[in-house]
């Protein structure tokens, strides 16, 4: 009879070196993504913003080709001097401020504007009018702009409850027109020589000693912080 011996195979084990080894590749792995992940956030959210931005202008311009004037109130087209600039409340590095032309004791934030481009006479769920009540600013009933989302919220990115269009940040965006028709462009905050010196973001000193932008419509974001600064150092 023959006699077979049967070798045990023994189970392939870490070593704890091996296991330490694997854990610290797996810990750096984790540290980059930690790192590339919020900025690969941030590169898409800035670009969805500059795609926005763009939509936005393309809207103004052809609801001013369609009605061969812009998407404003005629008490806004008086108070203009020159220009009208539709803002907000923003941070600071030091605290807040009020961005926008003056309109008695306050600022018009974009839902002016997103009312009309939209076709909105009420505010959604509300009786409360918008500046385009009755259809006066929009007979047409053109959606000059149809991809931001409804948000049902205030702070959320994309158009709120209140109308106000929001950056992926949840900041309004800021829109100003060249309204006296001049070809130039005087921004409420960005026009100030203290904050746009040496004609940062491509604005151009103008004879009044204000900044402008040569154009008609120009729109901007607070940006990935939300913060608007006030000096020319910063904003280089």
């Amino acid at each position: 009879m023959k006699t077979f011996a049967h070798a045990e195979k023994r189970a392939a084990a870490f070593t704890l070196i091996e296991l330490l080894t694997v854990i610290a590749i797996i810990g750096i792995l984790a540290s980059l993504l930690l790192v590339v992940i919020p900025r690969v956030i941030t590169a898409a959210k800035v670009h969805t913003a500059k795609i926005q931005i763009a939509e936005l202008v393309t809207a103004i311009g052809a609801y001013e080709t369609a009605y061969s004037r812009y998407p404003v109130s005629q008490a806004v087209q008086k108070i203009a001097n020159p220009d009208f600039t539709y803002g907000g409340i923003f941070h600071t590095p030091t605290g807040f401020v009020t961005v926008g032309t003056s309109v008695g004791t306050g600022i018009l934030t974009n839902d002016q504007i997103i009312a009309v481009l939209m076709s909105f006479t009420n505010y959604p769920g509300t009786m409360r009018l918008t500046s385009d009540a009755n259809d006066q600013a929009n007979p047409q009933k053109i959606n000059f702009i149809t991809s931001p989302k409804l948000t049902g919220d205030t702070s959320s990115p994309g158009v709120g409850s209140d109308l106000v269009y929001r950056d992926p940040w949840g900041n309004p965006y800021v829109i100003s027109l060249d309204l006296n028709d001049d070809g130039w462009c005087e921004d409420d905050f960005y026009k100030a020589a203290a904050i746009s010196g040496g004609g940062i973001n491509g604005l151009i000193l103008q004879p009044d000693g204000n900044y402008a932008f040569h154009g008609k419509i120009m729109v901007w974001s607070a940006g990935p912080d939300g913060k608007v600064n006030q000096s020319v150092s910063a904003n280089q």
